[in-house]
């Protein structure tokens, strides 16, 4: 972005060359910018930017929702061990771990930072449930279907989460778990979006 709005407008070749990179390993990242209409493109003329670096972003993230890239949840239930839990999380090759009861209401979540602090703890871990280091309801912070992928952003980075899960809300206090959004999704619906598809 830096030597498009010095340079430009700048071919793809030369920007290239002050990155001592190929114009093929360039290509996904230039189209990317140019997808979220930071930077734009004109034949024989170059890429040159555009002036919409908060517009843009904010304007693609708004247009998608959290039930249009949401994932599969990774649930366990209070009484799982955490020795049991942690082989969940390495075999599902997840981060977060949502705890929910018989009905699939949320009661907690447990991360890795949570198994990690307690395998240093020097416990049992085949003798300590889930539900003594997991971070119950209503300290667990959720997202709708129907919020936006801004909406995911701003909460991820306020809370400093990697993974929220994606919730119907039944009443004050039930909310079943309908999948999962992580910044894994995110990212990918980047990379999407730059591929064009």
């Amino acid at each position: 972005m830096a030597i498009i709005k010095k340079d430009g407008p700048i071919s793809g070749e030369e920007i290239a060359s002050q990155l001592g990179l190929s114009r093929a390993a360039l290509r996904p990242h230039l189209a990317v910018l140019s997808t979220f209409g930071f930077i734009d493109a004109r034949p024989r003329v170059g890429y040159f930017y555009t002036g919409n670096m908060i517009t843009g972003i904010s304007e693609i993230l708004s247009r998608f929702t959290v039930g249009d890239i949401k994932s599969r949840p990774i649930v366990i239930r209070e009484q799982t061990t955490v020795y049991d839990a942690i082989v969940s999380l390495f075999l599902d090759d997840v981060g977060t771990l949502f705890v929910v009861d018989e009905n699939s209401f949320l009661q907690g979540v447990v991360s890795r930072k949570d198994f990690l602090k307690t395998a240093l703890g020097g416990v049992d871990l085949h003798q300590i449930p889930v539900g003594v280091i997991m971070t119950r309801m209503p300290q667990v912070h959720t997202v709708t279907e129907d919020e936006t992928m801004l909406d995911v952003v701003n909460k991820l980075c306020e809370h400093e989460v990697d993974s929220l899960p994606v919730v119907r809300v039944q009443d004050q206090h039930n909310y079943k778990v309908v999948g999962r959004v992580t910044k894994t999704n995110l990212t990918r619906l980047l990379l999407e979006l730059g591929e064009g598809r």
